[in-house]
C-alpha cells in the first residue's frame, strides 16, 4: 500500500505537456504574425570572399556590397574590418608570426580610421593593401626566392628572417618527416633518436 501512495505522488509529478491541444492554436498564431518572404540575393561575391574580392579588384569590389552597407561608410569600413579580422584568425596556425604583424597593421588601420587621421578614400587604399597581404603572403614582397613554400614562410618569419636558418630547418623536416607517424610507434621513435 506504500508502494502504491508513492507511484500515485510520483506520476503527477512527471513534466510532460501534451501540445496537441495547442497545435492550431500556435499555427495560427504563426500564420497571422510571422511571415516569410522568398530569399532574395543582396551581393554576388562570385564564390570569393569579401577580402579576396578586394585583394583581387581593389575598389571595384566595393560595388558588390548592398546599397545599404555602400551608403554608410563606417559600416563598410565594419565590414571590411570584421572580414578581415576573421581571415587572419582562420589563417594565423599557417604563420604565426606573420598574421601577428598582419593583425597589427589591422588595428593601426582601424585606430586611424577611427581617429579621423586619415582620408576615407586613403583608409581604402591601406585596407586594401592590407587585404593583398592577407590573402596572398608570398606576393607581399618580404621574402627571398628561395623561401618559396608556405612552410618556408613561416619558419623564415618565425626565425627572424634568417633565410639560411628557415632553407635548412625546412630541408631536416622533409628528410626526417614520415608519413603516418602519429600513429606508428616505431616511426615515432625514429623521429625521437638524435641525428
Amino acid at each position: 500500500n506504500d508502494i502504491l501512495n508513492k507511484v500515485k505522488v510520483i506520476l503527477p509529478s512527471i513534466d510532460y505537456i501534451d501540445f496537441k491541444q495547442y497545435e492550431s492554436s500556435m499555427r495560427q498564431m504563426i500564420d497571422n504574425y510571422i511571415g516569410a518572404e522568398e530569399s532574395r540575393v543582396l551581393a554576388n561575391f562570385d564564390d570569393m570572399s569579401l577580402i579576396e574580392l578586394l585583394a583581387k579588384k581593389g575598389k571595384a569590389a566595393l560595388d558588390k556590397l548592398p546599397e545599404d552597407i555602400k551608403g554608410n561608410q563606417d559600416l563598410m569600413a565594419e565590414t571590411i574590418e570584421n572580414n578581415v579580422r576573421r581571415k587572419i584568425m582562420e589563417r594565423n596556425l599557417e604563420n604565426p608570426e606573420y598574421y601577428r604583424k598582419m593583425s597589427e597593421l589591422l588595428a593601426e588601420i582601424i585606430r586611424n580610421r577611427k581617429n579621423s587621421a586619415q582620408a576615407y578614400e586613403e583608409y581604402l587604399k591601406n585596407i586594401i593593401e592590407l587585404t593583398k597581404k592577407v590573402i596572398n603572403p608570398e606576393e607581399s614582397g618580404g621574402y627571398p626566392a628561395a623561401v618559396n613554400t608556405p612552410a618556408k614562410r613561416a619558419l623564415y618569419d618565425t626565425f627572424s628572417q634568417n633565410e639560411d636558418l628557415a632553407i635548412r630547418t625546412d630541408g631536416i623536416i622533409r628528410a626526417t618527416r614520415k608519413d603516418g607517424w602519429w600513429s606508428n610507434l616505431q616511426k615515432q621513435r625514429a623521429i625521437d633518436e638524435p641525428f
